[in-house]
């Protein structure tokens, strides 16, 4: 099974989530608690000229490589930054594992409003050091994660395309540190 975003069900989802925004405003982007603590550095991530574009937007160079559990693989192919102050992380999660495997529900993070909509990559955050911030994925007013949700068990070698949307750090921020539960963590550029 294959799945793909169009460009225009991309600008839809960025439409979706200005209004969601709006309506619900932007939930635990503060400093404070445990933000202050320096994220775990990753000796799995890598910068890498990814051969299989068909998630990428564009281009051939990945922004990241993150291992994670049962052979899966998290291959970040551009952080894009646009005009209505959101971040779309997007790339693909790969089966790099000799058997079918099924994305671990820790990535939907602990957050019980997420849980309740079932499996997603809702417990990714970006991290601003220099900030000293932390973004969490937006949800919709419905409290839905604004990421790829339900993925399918995947087959060994097959990879599905994956998205998780943020509201943006300042415009000055370019280097963040992508985090998601059960994968290493990587810095990454935003590009726009």
């Amino acid at each position: 099974m294959s799945i793909r975003f169009t460009t225009k069900a991309r600008r839809g989802m960025v439409a979706l989530t200005v209004a969601a925004g709006l309506a619900v405003g932007v939930a635990g982007c503060g400093g404070g608690g445990d933000d202050d603590k320096k994220p775990e550095a990753s000796t799995s991530a890598s910068k890498d000229n990814g051969s299989n574009p068909s998630a990428q937007e564009g281009t051939d160079e990945l922004l990241a490589e993150l291992r994670g559990e049962e052979g899966l693989v998290l291959r970040i192919a551009s952080a894009q930054r646009d005009s209505g102050g959101f971040v779309t992380v997007s790339g693909e999660l790969k089966n790099d594992g000799d058997e079918a495997a099924r994305v671990s529900v820790r990535t939907a993070g602990d957050e019980t409003e997420i849980l309740r909509h079932g499996s997603s990559l809702g417990g990714a955050t970006l991290v601003d050091s220099a900030s000293k911030k932390r973004y969490y994925v937006l949800r919709d007013t419905d409290g839905r994660p604004l990421t790829t949700t339900d993925m399918p068990r995947i087959k060994a070698g097959d990879s599905i395309p994956v998205f998780m949307q943020f509201p943006a750090p300042p415009t000055s921020t370019t280097d963040v540190t992508f985090q998601l539960p059960t994968f290493a963590a990587a810095t990454i550029q935003i590009s726009g």
